[in-house]
């Protein structure tokens, strides 16, 4: 029976579980894919979503858990016993997924939760990946893998593999260690299979292996990944010694987390928010920059009040307010947008911060007088008042390219000093660039106009 993931069958599951008819909910969500399951448990209750759940099977209820957006799983699992989450859940994952869900339990639960998990080993794998920090190579790999010994022969290494692959679910790469287990190389299923059984694979092992260690940052394994279209990549400690590999699925993960990072960063969001969290959590989260943008405000009226003598006697210099404004904001989000991208893509390693630079002048000297022409034409043809037009061109000339500098000098400098750069998108560029862009106006004019 296939089940559309509707409004009408959502209805239709909620009042079934409301009626406890377990084989009739079964029977709706067991040929479901995870992710599936996953997406109507959103839409479901913490009572709903846990009678669900206990019909699902251990692989498939650990791979739904997998999928649930974090807050909504943190709220789950406060509602089972440890015992149950272990038996359930944790024993059927891969080390990393369930050092992942173990780390978001209480420091109690999670000492309970590890006790309950029968396979010591397993238990092991999970107390070591803890220790990494969590946006790290170490804290993202999972210690699943298929390793060989560079002096085994074909024949060994086939018999090895294949008690190997039972805990492993894809197998990308077999990778070569020595008695020390330290990263010698890759070996391919082609050259395994071709050569004698009585061949040692340090004669037919690749050496030429891009690997990472467990302190890199996860960014930086993304990176390589992506750079080198790696489906898997060897996580090594510092003495090359092999610990676990990092898959491609978690690096998609990767990339997913830390565009919404940097897109809630450019919108002025500071902070990991939810669409599922708290009222206060999601205000604590805005309010830093839509503070800023108060500030800016406040400061942007002390400019105009500054001049209000001024645009007393000349008016229409306040037709064109909004106009320098908008584009000073404009102009340099979009050049702090591009720097912040070139430096999250990799390229800050190819175009050094003076070459940026001086990209960035030629494009904002060009962009200006564009525009500078542009609203020249408009104010001769439209008022011929030359006073205006050379005030309103003149001045968004000024203003274009000084936002430019701004919007790439401020991401590059923040960079510098290891602070992330999509901070200085958003509210701050914007602000920032209106307050000097009316400053730089309203003097502009007022020389035209010999007020001064």
């Amino acid at each position: 029976m296939s089940f559309a993931i509707t409004k009408e069958n959502i209805d239709q599951l909620r009042n079934l579980v409301s009626e406890n008819k377990t084989e009739e909910v079964a029977a709706l969500v067991k040929d479901l894919h995870p992710a599936d399951i996953a997406e109507i448990m959103d839409d479901l209750n913490t009572d709903e979503a846990k009678f669900i759940y206990l019909l699902l099977e251990g692989e498939i209820a650990s791979d739904v858990l997998v999928e649930i957006d974090e807050d909504a799983r943190k709220r789950f699992l406060k509602v089972l016993p440890p015992e149950f989450i272990a038996s359930k859940f944790i024993e059927f994952m891969d080390s990393d997924d369930a050092a992942d869900i173990v780390a978001e339990l209480d420091e109690e639960v999670q000492k309970e939760v590890l006790n309950e998990i029968e396979d010591i080993e397993q238990a092991g794998d999970i107390v070591d990946l803890l220790e990494y920090d969590e946006d790290s190579a170490g804290g993202i790999m999972a210690k699943e893998l298929v390793t060989v010994n560079e002096n085994w022969t074909v024949a060994t290494c086939l018999k090895e593999i294949s008690k190997q692959a039972e805990e492993v679910d894809e197998i990308f790469y077999i990778y070569v260690i020595d008695n020390d287990e330290k990263l010698k190389g890759l070996l391919s299923l082609k050259k395994l299979i071709l050569n004698p059984t009585n061949t040692q694979i340090s004669n037919i092992y690749d050496p030429e292996i891009k690997m990472v260690n467990t302190d890199a940052r996860q960014e930086e394994v993304a990176e390589i990944m992506d750079k080198y279209d790696l489906v898997a990549i060897p996580v090594v400690d510092d003495i090359g010694r092999l610990k676990g590999r990092i898959t491609f699925d978690d690096v998609i993960d990767i990339v997913r987390e830390e565009a919404e990072k940097d897109y809630q960063m450019v919108s002025g969001i500071t902070g990991d928010v939810e669409p599922g969290d708290k009222i206060w959590e999601v205000m604590r989260a805005r309010i830093p920059w839509l503070f800023i943008g108060l500030l800016g405000g406040i400061l942007g009226a002390v400019v105009l009040g500054s001049h209000e003598e001024s645009l007393a006697k000349v008016t229409e210099l306040a037709f064109f307010i909004p106009l320098i404004a908008a584009m000073a904001g404009n102009v340099g989000v979009q050049s702090s947008s591009i720097v912040v991208q070139s430096i999250a893509s990799g390229v800050k390693d190819i175009e050094t911060p003076s070459r940026k630079l001086f990209k960035e002048v030629s494009i904002a000297l060009l962009t200006a007088s564009i525009f500078a022409v542009l609203i020249f034409l408009y104010n001769y043809i439209a008022s011929g008042n030359m006073a205006l037009t050379y005030s309103v061109a003149l001045s968004l000339f000024i203003v274009i390219i000084f936002a430019s500098l701004f919007g790439t000098v401020i991401p590059l400098i923040l960079n510098r000093f290891k602070i992330d750069p999509a901070l200085a998108t958003g509210p701050f560029i914007t602000t920032m660039n209106d307050i000097l862009g009316l400053m730089i106006y309203l003097l502009i004019g007022k020389m035209f106009f010999g007020i001064l």
